[in-house]
């Protein structure tokens, strides 16, 4: 007699540290996950984020954790530290995809990162249960689909604008400029701001020339942060004309994480087009 497998009742409890890994989880799992992220407003300031004890009950919860690593999510280490759960799967995407401390840690505007976690979830999936294996395999087929269209649209950027000169308030789109073949210039400024600190005399002037000069093509600004060094930066370009494109660091409430990229890469390419705000 033919055995049936039978679907295990319960979704797997998931907690993302991040709302677009969360989001890359729902892809692929489906119907078998409930996922919770913890970050998830993309009017919030992510680096301002303090864990609370509602924080820490979940993650000891979960039977999968995803979080970003690299020192961007550095609560999310000490709580998983202070809840030992042998049973609970982690996955650690700055490992994954072989980036460190150190190194820009915004690594989901890396092309590769996204593919490189979805076939990592669904290999965990399938380990925590294996009744909806055909279903995680065939989520994952459908996902790296979609994202064939995102890597269509970066080589077509790519050939459009490569070699172009643009800055930014800080390296929230590091990865993808360069996928694009962007110039991207003020690293040290960007730098700075991402950790808090104060840019150096020669790096503000630096940028401001940049700006008032229009040596760079568009300003991509971290909308989801706002002190004043920045708010000068964008008024600055603004009066010399360089339009400028917003970027955030966490998924719009609603879309998918193709969606969020595509409407980025097409406001940009909007502005590169025109040359105008």
């Amino acid at each position: 007699m033919a055995v049936v497998s039978i679907a295990r009742a319960d979704p797997i409890a998931v907690v993302a540290a991040e709302n677009f890994y969360g989001d890359i989880v729902e892809q692929i799992g489906g119907s078998g996950v409930k996922v919770a992220s913890i970050l998830s407003n993309p009017d919030q300031d992510p680096h301002l984020f303090e864990a609370s004890a509602a924080t820490a009950r979940r993650i000891a919860r979960a039977k999968l954790f995803v979080y970003s690593g690299a020192d961007y999510d550095p609560w999310a280490e000490r709580l998983l530290a202070a809840s030992s759960a042998p049973s609970r799967e982690v996955i650690e995407v700055a490992r994954l995809v072989r980036k460190r401390a150190g190194e820009n840690p915004h690594i989901w505007y890396d092309p590769a990162t996204m593919p490189v976690l979805a076939r990592r979830v669904a290999e965990v999936l399938t380990r925590l249960d294996p009744p909806r294996a055909a279903q995680y395999a065939q989520r994952l087929a459908a996902f790296e689909a979609s994202m064939r269209w995102l890597n269509d649209r970066i080589l077509q950027l790519r050939a459009k604008y490569a070699g172009t000169a643009v800055t930014a308030t800080e390296p929230v789109f590091g990865y993808m400029a360069a996928a694009l073949g962007l110039e991207m210039r003020n690293l040290g400024f960007q730098r700075a701001v991402m950790n808090g600190t104060e840019p150096g005399a020669s790096e503000i002037a630096a940028m401001e020339r940049d700006l008032r000069t229009r040596e760079v093509r568009v300003l991509l600004y971290n909308s989801q942060t706002s002190e004043a060094l920045t708010e000068r930066v964008r008024a600055i370009a603004r009066e010399s004309g360089v339009p400028v494109v917003g970027v955030t660091e966490t998924e719009p409430t609603g879309e998918r994480y193709q969606q969020w990229m595509r409407s980025q890469l097409d406001a940009l390419d909007r502005v590169l087009a025109s040359g105008r705000p």
